[in-house]
């Protein structure tokens, strides 16, 4: 048995990983689908040769769409909206985590889809956190470390204020963690979903020094792993078994909410 991972360890490589998350799921949240905003405020002028009962109908119907954004999201609270993230950005970052399950027990036995599955797992948490008003970078640390690997992590060490933290280091990871997003809003304006996926894998690569935390994380039942040890159907039981250990990621985090209001 190797040597057991310190707190300083966990912290070390958590730091720059929620850091990176920033990005993604600022673009996901503030972004504005379909210029839905613009296109609500513009409609008065754009449609006032329209009948008024269908220009009402679609106004409404904008207003109406549950996605970052829109009036819809601006009135949802804090659990419909903990719920939109994990049942669609959940089934995006699932079935990426999943896809290694194609090559069934073979791939299981390799740290890639546990890397794959954590990196989702911390990406939701902390797209819960941001919805909660937890904002600091200590805090959403102890998070993810406290629902992913079952650490209670010092405040103090989760928010780096220690001799031996490297901020100029953590920069740089930070910095190469996010390198396809920056490509991407440079070249597109906007974060592809393919920059997205290439991201979420390095995330999980960022993780794979602590690979022995990675087998604590939330999982699905025993009958998810069971189908997932077949190949090719492999991914269907892989799928499901995230999507369950998602669910369990954001029960863990309610609990760490409710414990550190």
């Amino acid at each position: 048995m190797g040597e057991s991972i310190s707190d300083r360890q966990v912290v070390a490589v958590l730091r720059p990983f929620v850091r990176a998350t920033g990005p993604m799921l600022d673009a996901l949240r503030e972004s504005d689908p379909m210029g839905l905003r613009d296109r609500r405020r513009g409609e008065q002028d754009d449609l006032h040769e329209v009948d008024s009962t269908l220009r009402d109908k679609l106004l409404d119907g904008l207003a109406s769409v549950k996605v970052p954004g829109t009036a819809a999201w601006a009135d949802m609270d804090a659990d419909a909206r903990a719920n939109w993230w994990v049942n669609r950005v959940g089934r995006f970052t699932a079935l990426l985590t999943a896809i290694p399950g194609l090559g069934g027990a073979l791939a299981d036995r390799l740290p890639v889809q546990d890397a794959l599955g954590a990196a989702s797992q911390g990406l939701l948490l902390c797209a819960l956190a941001g919805e909660r008003g937890v904002f600091e970078l200590g805090d959403r640390v102890r998070l993810v470390a406290w629902v992913l690997f079952e650490r209670d992590v010092d405040p103090v060490l989760a928010a780096g204020k220690h001799a031996e933290h490297d901020a100029k280091a953590e920069d740089e990871e930070t910095a190469q963690l996010t390198e396809e997003l920056s490509e991407s809003s440079k070249k597109h304006g906007k974060i592809t979903p393919k920059a997205t996926a290439r991201t979420l894998w390095r995330l999980g690569k960022s993780l794979l020094s602590i690979t022995d935390e990675l087998e604590k994380r939330p999982r699905g039942r025993f009958y998810h792993r069971a189908i997932g040890m077949v190949p090719v159907v492999g991914m269907a039981g892989d799928y499901l078994g995230e999507r369950s250990g998602l669910k369990r990621v954001a029960k863990r985090a309610h609990k760490w909410f409710a414990a550190h209001a």
